[in-house]
């Protein structure tokens, strides 16, 4: 698996490097500027492509905005975002044209590399990748409104796994119960939000975002 990475810090470009090899992964290039990584991505074309949002020269939003132009000249660009804090906006116009892999992750996360290898994974084959804080912070915003006050404490906890990128059956793990009652929740869910019901996890978790305003 092909991977093209943008971070201006030396160190965490060199662990990320490092660490993505360690399993596998083909880091075809690691740059640390917006520039550097629009040309890299048209070069490459790389499987997946890991992107801190502020990158050089002005570390504002340079490398989310390389990755969403670089989406344009080929759709369906897999990307995983790293962000130092949860920015609502920029999930928002990372997820808006809700085609291809797609994650938002803090980089304190990579920390945990299980948990950051799985998400690169993910995102690379075509699902999404979105970190606990963001998914909170999405649904912290919404918790007064209808009708996302019409879920129960136990589907709000089921609706959060699930706009993180799980299937059913890894939110039943994560919740030590059957998968089957996973599936009732989640049609409950789908019910409560007006959203239709879908068997694409990539689908149904933008379903989702969508309804909470991202």
């Amino acid at each position: 698996m092909r991977v093209v990475i943008a971070e201006d810090l030396a160190l965490l470009r060199d662990g990320l490097i490092r660490l993505l090899e360690a399993f596998g992964f083909e880091v075809v290039a690691a740059v640390d500027n917006g520039p550097s990584l629009l040309r890299a991505l048209t070069e490459h074309r790389p499987d997946v492509a890991v992107v801190d949002v502020r990158l050089p020269p002005t570390f504002t939003d340079e490398g989310l905005r390389a990755a969403l132009e670089a989406r344009k000249e080929r759709p369906g660009l897999p990307v995983l975002v790293l962000s130092q804090h949860v920015e609502r906006l920029y999930a928002r116009e990372l997820l808006s044209d809700g085609s291809g892999g797609i994650g938002y992750l803090l980089k304190d996360r990579v920390s945990d590399v299980a948990q950051f290898v799985d998400a690169v994974k993910r995102v690379a084959a075509g699902g999404t990748a979105l970190d606990p804080d963001v998914v909170a912070t999405l649904l912290t915003r919404h918790a007064a409104e209808e009708p996302v006050q019409r879920l129960t404490p136990r589907e709000r906890e089921v609706l959060g796994l699930m706009a993180e990128g799980r299937s059913n059956a890894a939110i039943a793990a994560r919740l030590v119960v059957t998968e089957k009652a996973i599936g009732k929740h989640t049609a409950n869910i789908f019910a409560k939000l007006d959203l239709p019901v879908s068997e694409d996890d990539n689908r149904r978790v933008l379903a989702v975002l969508a309804y909470l305003g991202v």
